[in-house]
């Protein structure tokens, strides 16, 4: 940049006609002459201006349109942001008949302190009943006003399991979003399921940054000041965290996660249990947040909520007392609450999730009085010897909302076939549904993640499962190509043996190596693969856009030594086996050696040949385009997105690697050779690294394991959709989640545990 004095003098400032049409700039009552050339940017102004004074104007005035202009592309993604947020959180207040649940009145109380110590005594209408929040909510409201921090630092709900707090949360971020006004610079209230938080390893705000980036994937795209979207918009305060279950982080890190919050400078709102606040907090961490605590509902709230919603007129006293439904079940419980049966009823329904629950097993499909169904009568909660405590109808309940919505249609497109809705046996469903809930439970997340599922035996039955399952793939392929070339070439009979012999030596030989690749790699802490998704996939002009430079340097040093890594494990344990054979037919111990190193040598190049290739390949990886990351935010389309992308990858290195193995067999043997040792070698390389994927384990474990154990269904995908539009699951951004914690560790408790963690957790015991 270089400042030069005004040719034209003293005189009034250039017009663009006078200046050969080049464009004015004007800072303050300072004029000149902006044009800009291949490197330096010229600026005239008229003599009498200290030029010192004129710049400083200027880089202030660029300084201030840079940070406006930057503001308003936040405000747009925050906007963005808002919209997908209110599409799901709405979608999920219908599935949880939120208009319904309004008639019930949900009580709460301040609690006293800045931490939760002794209970008010103060009761105010319902928290979520109404557009209006409770008071105590609207505190949080002002620490999202102009974005600045004020003396609360953030916000507890507390209640205990099925009182109302996620709906609550729920509640007040539609609220806000309701009130957001657009076009506005007003934070957008995003719910969190905190159990997949560990404050150990990650920071709350990386971890709130990444969530973001899961779950609405076009804030995962750089912005320009080269973060991502969803950093620029966590750290400009565009985004209110509503933190849904403390209580589900693990037991150990919650006293790190209570100090982490305490000492966060973002607007939070935290739900939790009661008990589990205070188990954190005696390790003298006061949570410095204000805190309101949901308290039971009294009888007269759920009667009143249960008429309503079930139709059910109130009795005049005068007429017999009806014997059936719910009119009997609610004069009983009206009339006479201190019978054992009543008392026991009562205390169940003092929660909104029991009362809705109820509501929801025991209504009929027309919405009308559930004693037309005689199989299904509510009665049977006050009169069932079987249900003559608290903990068994609490049981009755949680059993049966999962056979009820299973019995009932899902909330399904109206073209959809009866057939293809009632799938799914009531039973088998809450056998697999079960299994879900103890794999979660053992992983301590509320998530259920496809490319996780299978993962809680320990890492040598992985291992097992893995080999095995390409041990059989790849000896197949071996066996058939092999015998098929004998068979041309010899006949039959020594097509058979041919194929007899290479089939389980080759397999045995990829199974061991892939086996325990898959355990080499599981344990590496940088350079192995995560088993995770990602958002790349393969497109052939993914070398000319910028990064690739990045990409290569990055993953090439990474990926060739996993190459040479495993190719030398292949060659050992080939050369191995192929020692041990020639030993057995008589073959001299320096013809065993010699072939023992062309295998070993062999293996070695295949290994760094396959490694070269994956790290070549990153010149290909391109982030997804925005258009198509916008619809990965579900489960099912990032699964088959990240399977178009494995089968890419594993189409190149089987290419490669087989054509190359094909022709060094060709030239020194024959070409019907070469093809057949290019077709097995590069069908087997892709097999084994395939599993090293998401998507291929995923196969390995989800699709083959679980289901042939029937610890899962064949068709797992389409289970957790259905279950989904039942109601019984929800969906967060790319994962799946229980609807309710209280029925998913009901589920945990009552499921068939698997031998292999059985044998997990008494590996743990000894």
């Amino acid at each position: 940049m270089s400042l030069a004095p005004d040719q034209w003098g003293s005189g009034p400032a250039p017009t663009p006609a006078q200046s050969g049409g080049e464009p004015t700039i004007t800072v303050g009552d300072v004029s000149g002459i902006l044009s800009i050339g291949d490197h330096n940017v010229n600026l005239l102004f008229t003599n009498g201006f200290s030029a010192e004074d004129a710049l400083a104007k200027l880089v202030k005035q660029l300084v201030h349109a840079v940070r406006a202009e930057r503001r308003s592309q936040l405000a747009d993604k925050a906007d963005l942001l808002a919209i997908e947020v209110g599409a799901r959180l709405r979608h999920e207040g219908e599935q949880l008949r939120l208009q319904d649940r309004s008639r019930l009145t949900v009580h709460w109380q301040p609690v006293a302190g800045q931490e939760p110590g002794s209970r008010g005594d103060i009761r105010n209408d319902p928290a979520g009943a109404s557009d209006a929040c409770p008071p105590d909510l609207r505190q949080l409201d002002d620490l999202t006003v102009g974005r600045e921090r004020v003396k609360l630092g953030w916000l507890m709900v507390l209640g205990r399991e099925g009182s109302g707090k996620s709906v609550l949360a729920l509640q007040f971020a539609l609220n806000r979003l309701n009130a957001r006004p657009r076009d506005g610079e007003a934070p957008v209230p995003v719910i969190f399921s905190l159990g997949s938080w560990n404050p150990g390893t990650t920071s709350l705000r990386r971890w709130l940054i990444g969530r973001l980036e899961r779950d609405h994937p076009f804030l995962a795209e750089a912005s320009p000041s080269g973060r991502t979207w969803a950093a620029a918009l966590v750290g400009a305060n565009y985004v209110l965290p509503i933190l849904d279950g403390f209580d589900e982080i693990a037991i150990g890190l919650r006293t790190r996660a209570l100090v982490a919050l305490n000492s966060s400078t973002l607007p939070l709102l935290v739900t939790s249990r009661r008990a589990e606040i205070e188990a954190a907090a005696e390790g003298n961490v006061v949570p410095s947040a204000a805190a309101i605590e949901l308290i039971d509902l009294n009888l007269g709230d759920s009667v009143t909520y249960l008429r309503k919603a079930t139709g059910t007129p109130p009795s005049d006293g005068r007429g017999d007392t009806p014997r059936a439904g719910w009119a009997y079940v609610l004069d009983e419980l009206s009339r006479r609450p201190h019978t054992q049966a009543s008392a026991n009823l009562a205390a169940v329904l003092t929660t909104p999730l029991m009362v809705t629950l109820a509501r929801f097993v025991y209504e009929s499909d027309s919405d009308s009085d559930s004693s037309k169904r005689p199989d299904r009568d509510p009665s049977d909660l006050l009169k069932s010897k079987k249900l003559d405590t608290r903990e068994a109808l609490e049981k009755h309940l949680l059993d049966s909302y999962i056979r009820t919505a299973y019995e009932r249609f899902p909330a399904k497109e109206p073209e959809a076939q009866e057939e293809e809705i009632r799938r799914w046996d009531a039973e088998r469903a809450q056998h697999w549904l079960g299994y879900l809930a103890a794999h979660l439970t053992e992983l301590n997340t509320p998530d259920i993640e496809w490319w996780r599922l299978g993962v809680t035996v320990k890492l040598r039955w992985l291992m097992l499962r893995v080999g095995v399952t390409v041990g059989i793939a790849s000896g197949l392929v071996a066996g058939l190509v092999n015998g098929f070339e004998d068979g041309l070439v010899d006949g039959p009979a020594h097509g058979l043996m041919t194929a007899g012999i290479t089939g389980p030596l080759n397999g045995l030989a990829l199974g061991l190596t892939f086996g325990l690749m898959h355990g080499f790699v599981t344990k590496m802490k940088v350079g192995g693969p995560k088993f995770e998704p990602s958002l790349m996939e393969i497109r052939l002009r993914g070398w000319t856009e910028n990064g690739t430079k990045t990409r290569l340097r990055e993953s090439f040093r990474p990926r060739v030594a996993g190459g040479l890594a495993g190719g030398l494990l292949f060659g050992l344990l080939w050369a191995f086996g192929v020692g041990a054979l020639s030993a057995l037919v008589g073959v001299s111990g320096r013809v065993i050696a010699m072939n023992a190193g062309i295998q070993l040598a062999v293996g070695t190049g295949l290994g760094f040949a396959m490694g070269l290739v994956a790290a070549l390949g990153a010149g290909f990886e391109t982030v997804i385009p925005r258009e198509k990351r916008e619809e990965l935010a579900l489960p099912s389309v990032l699964l088959n997105t990240n399977r178009a992308t494995v089968l890419k990858q594993m189409l190149t290195v089987g290419l490669v690697i087989g054509s190359g193995y094909g022709t060094m067999f060709g030239l020194t043997s024959n070409a019907l050779y070469g093809l057949g040792a290019g077709l097995t070698a590069g069908s087997m390389i892709v097999l084994g690294v395939g599993t090293m994927t998401a998507w291929g384990r995923w196969v390995v474990l989800a699709r083959i394991w679980l289901p042939l154990t029937g610890w899962l269904p064949k068709d797992l995908d389409a289970f957790l959709q259905d279950a989904y539009e039942r109601g019984v699951l929800r969906q967060v951004g790319t994962v799946y989640q229980f609807r309710h914690a209280q029925l998913r560790d009901h589920l945990c408790r009552t499921a068939d545990t698997p031998p292999e963690r059985i044998l997990h957790r008494t590996d743990k015991a000894t």
